[in-house]
C-alpha cells in the first residue's frame, strides 16, 4: 500500500482545494498545521508526490505550480486513516447515491506497469502448474478453497476458524457453538468455487444470469431471496444508499457487464467486477461475497490465479469499499487486489 506522510497529504489536500498551487502557497498552508517549514523540506515532499504520480508540475521556473494528477477520478487519492477518524455521519461524503456517471471511467485503472507485473506474475504462477501433476493442483486448489471459504466469510462476520473451516469441508464435521448458517455460508463458498472451476470457460464472456447463478448458490438455505432485489437495502457504516429501483439495478449489471466484457485483461476485468457488484449491492444479501466469487470466476476463465483473500486487511478491505462507495476512489481497492495477487502468485501451487 502506498504511504505518504501526513505533510505530504496536507500538500496534496491543499492542491486539491485549490485546484492549482505553488511552492509559496503550499508553505502557507503547511504552516498553520506544521510550523515553519524550510522550503528543502516542501521541495523533497513535493517531489515525492511526483514519484507516486499523485500531482504533476505545470510551467517552468518562478511560474512552476502543482495540480493533482487524476487521469481517472477514479484513482483519487484519500488516507484511509484520516478519513475515517469521523463516523459516517461526519464525513464529507460526495456520494450518498449510485452515481451513474462511475460507467465512463471504468477503464484505465491499471497502469501499463501494473499491468506488465501481473501478467509477469501471472505467466509464472502457470509455468509452475504446467510441471505439477494433477493431484498436486488438485491439492492446491483444494487449499485455496478451503482458506477462501473461511476468509470471505469471517469478512461477514461468521465466527468459524480455520482449522474448522478445514474440517467442515473436508468432513462434513461441523464446529459445535456455532450456528447451522454459518456452517451452510462457509459450504456455499465451496459449492461457488466448484461450480465456477467446472464451468472456467463459460465466464470468459459475463451476463447477469452468470451473476445471478454464483449470488443463488452463495445465498442457498440461508433465508435469502434470489434474483434482482425489489426493495431498499442499507449498508452498515456508511451513508450510501444504493439504487432502491429493479429496474435501474437491472440497467446498472448490465452496463458493468458489457463494461467488463469489453476490457482487454481479466485483472481490469476482476478488479470491476469486484467493486461495482459491490457498489451496486442488487441482490437482496450476500452481495460482497458474490463480487469476490465473480472475481475469481473471471481470474480463472483466463487461466488466472485465483484470489484466496487470505492474507487481506478485513478492516482495510472495509474501508477501500467504503471510500468506493462514498467517494467512488477505487485506488485503495486496487491496491489491495495487487497485494492479494501477488500474495497467491507467492503462496500456493
Amino acid at each position: 500500500m502506498e504511504q505518504i506522510t501526513k505533510r505530504q497529504l496536507k500538500i496534496l489536500e491543499c492542491i486539491r482545494e485549490r485546484k492549482t498551487a505553488n511552492n509559496q502557497e503550499i508553505q502557507k498552508c503547511l504552516k498553520d498545521l506544521f510550523g515553519d517549514i524550510s522550503r528543502t523540506t516542501v521541495v523533497r515532499d513535493i517531489n515525492r508526490l511526483l514519484e507516486e504520480n499523485l500531482i504533476e508540475k505545470k510551467g517552468e521556473g518562478r511560474s512552476v505550480r502543482y495540480e493533482e494528477l487524476v487521469k481517472n477520478e477514479l484513482l483519487s487519492y484519500f488516507d484511509a486513516d484520516k478519513y475515517f477518524e469521523n463516523g459516517p455521519d461526519e464525513r464529507s461524503v460526495a456520494f450518498e447515491r449510485f452515481n451513474f456517471d462511475i460507467f465512463k471511467n471504468l477503464k484505465d485503472i491499471f497502469t501499463l506497469e501494473e499491468i506488465s507485473e501481473l501478467k509477469e506474475l501471472n505467466n509464472a504462477y502457470n509455468a509452475r502448474i504446467k510441471k505439477m501433476p494433477a493431484s498436486a493442483i488438485k491439492k492446491e486448489f483444494e487449499r485455496i478453497t478451503i482458506e477462501l471459504s473461511w476468509k470471505s466469510s469471517h469478512i461477514e462476520g461468521n465466527t468459524y476458524s480455520l482449522i474448522d473451516t478445514e474440517i467442515l469441508i473436508k468432513n462434513r464435521e461441523e464446529a459445535q457453538g456455532h450456528k447451522r448458517e454459518e456452517a451452510v455460508m462457509i459450504l456455499n463458498h465451496k459449492k461457488a468455487l466448484e461450480y465456477i472451476l467446472g464451468e472456467r470457460k463459460d465466464f470468459r464472456k459475463l451476463n447477469l444470469r452468470k451473476i445471478e447463478d454464483i449470488h443463488r448458490i452463495i445465498v442457498e438455505g440461508l433465508g435469502v431471496q434470489h434474483g434482482i432485489r425489489k426493495g431498499l437495502v442499507g449498508v452498515v457504516g456508511t451513508r450510501y444508499k444504493p439504487l432502491d429501483n429493479e429496474h435501474q439495478i437491472n440497467e446498472a449489471v448490465e452496463k458493468t457487464v458489457k463494461i467488463i466484457n469489453g476490457l482487454n485483461d481479466c485483472f481490469s476485468k476482476a478488479l470491476v467486477g469486484l467493486a461495482m457488484i459491490s457498489y451496486i449491492q442488487p441482490f437482496e444479501d450476500g452481495n460482497k461475497r458474490t463480487s469476490r466469487l465473480l472475481t475469481n470466476s473471471i481470474l480463472l476463465a483466463d487461466d488466472a490465479c485465483p484470489l484466496s483473500f487470505r492474507s487481506i486487511d478485513e478492516g482495510d478491505y472495509k474501508k477501500a469499499i467504503i471510500i468506493f462507495y462514498e467517494q467512488n476512489s477505487i485506488r485503495m481497492l486496487k491496491q489491495l487486489f495487487i497485494q492479494q495477487f501477488k500474495f497467491v502468485v507467492k503462496n500456493y501451487f
